[in-house]
């Protein structure tokens, strides 16, 4: 399991309408201190912290958003046995009629912001020097949804492990101005923090489970199973609780019928085994995520069942550079044993955090604090951030768009495009 290395080691035709034209990238990530610096972000430290921004989206819908508080009380809480019941935390996120008089919503909650820059998997970056609760998101709390070009396909996001949900905001801001409802889910006890109604903040547990377990290869690959299993039990209580938690206003508006999930890291994994576990999952998009119970992208054996079984409907997988069939053994196992459509590609010049929201944050600190451009590197590549951002858009979008909507998205999925030359196909 691809784990945080710090933590375990507008008409209804245009709406719907494909991919942006080659080159273009809307509001993808700024790559100059000037291009970066907005009037707001010039003037924006508070107790001399810096501030950040997240790059709009590139869809012709505005950004609606809902947060809710999911209580699943036939589960015991697998990290904290006293607890009878296990909670989580989940943001919905759908293609809005109008954002008017509707404020954006923040990117992290102030206590989960603390626990997020107490934890800081961030390599190099000073996290105490970041005012990490000021970033605003670009959906709207409360919005109301956009009725007449719905039902919407869903999407499930799962962050990496230690990562919240909300360190995958760009791209799910993105898929929701595209025409989906996007819903990302914290894993409790799992996530840096997760911040619950009234303020109650639950920090992970993980470091401490990590320690306990090092270094006993065996009893940390226990653990890589428990993570994943948790994560995967999380998912699917989320696809029977979200029909009758949603407000009342959302309801009928996500269709699923039309499910995929993708994530991150461990969130990819997770994406991977619960479409290997559930069958409402139609589609997944494993963002460098290893397969395996193990800590390293290259150490074969101690396969998953989604690696071992394969899976007979479609995943995408993308890798940081270098992480291909031949360096991966669990992505070579489960494209060996898979049935249904699959494709793969990495980008060169990614790393790990790459696809995150760190591809726009890290270069940002590292301006405004006069970090090294090492910093930068060791944390998400070389890769252009905008180039990034656009890449990983367009072939998210062109993968869902093809398996839950049947749109052609022209050969993009099918090899090289000469829109995104850092994409190279395995």
């Amino acid at each position: 399991m691809q784990t945080r290395r710090a933590v375990l080691m507008s008409a209804a035709a245009f709406a719907v309408s494909a991919l942006p034209a080659c080159g273009a990238s809307a509001s993808a990530a700024p790559t100059s201190p000037a291009s970066s610096a907005t009037p707001a972000s010039l003037a924006s430290r508070r107790n001399g912290l810096v501030r950040l921004t997240l790059p709009g989206p590139s869809g012709p819908y505005p950004v609606g958003t809902v947060s809710l508080h999911l209580v699943d009380s036939d589960r015991a809480d697998p990290w904290i046995t006293s607890q009878p019941y296990r909670e989580l935390m989940v943001d919905v996120r759908y293609p809005a009629r109008t954002v008017a008089g509707h404020r954006r919503a923040p990117q992290m909650l102030p206590g989960a912001a603390a626990g997020f820059a107490a934890l800081n998997s961030f390599n190099g970056v000073p996290a105490e020097k970041v005012d990490w609760a000021a970033t605003r998101t670009h959906a709207h709390e409360g919005a109301p949804i956009e009725r007449g070009s719905g039902p919407f396909p869903v999407v499930l996001y799962s962050p990496g492990a230690g990562d919240p949900r909300t360190l995958g905001t760009t791209l799910c801001d993105d898929l929701a101005s595209r025409g989906y409802v996007v819903v990302s889910v914290d894993h409790t006890y799992d996530a840096s923090a997760v911040e619950f109604p009234g303020g109650r903040v639950e920090d992970s547990v993980l470091p401490a489970e990590y320690a306990k377990a090092s270094p006993d290869e065996e009893r940390i690959r226990a653990l890589l199973r428990k993570t994943i299993g948790v994560r995967v039990a999380d998912t699917r209580f989320v696809l029977d609780a979200l029909p009758s938690a949603l407000p009342r206003a959302l309801r009928g508006m996500p269709d699923f019928g039309r499910v995929g999930m993708f994530g991150q890291s461990a969130g990819g994994f997770t994406a991977m085994q619960t479409m290997h576990d559930d069958p409402r999952i139609a589609a997944a998009a494993d963002l460098d995520g290893l397969l395996a119970h193990q800590q390293e992208d290259g150490t074969p054996g101690h396969l998953s069942t989604v690696a071992a079984d394969g899976v007979d409907r479609p995943f995408l997988l993308i890798g940081k550079d270098g992480n291909d069939l031949r360096t991966v053994p669990s992505w070579k196992a489960v494209w060996r044993h898979s049935r249904g459509w699959h494709r793969g590609l990495d980008l060169r010049g990614a790393e790990h955090a790459t696809y995150t929201d760190a591809v726009t944050l890290v270069p940002q600190i590292a301006r405004r604090l006069g970090l090294p451009r090492t910093t930068v590197v060791k944390n998400i590549g070389t890769i252009a951030p905008d180039h990034a951002i656009s890449a990983e858009r367009a072939y998210i979008t062109a993968f869902f768009d093809r398996w839950l909507r049947g749109r052609d998205d022209h050969g993009l999925l099918d090899g090289p495009s000469g829109c995104y030359p850092e994409a190279r196909f395995f």
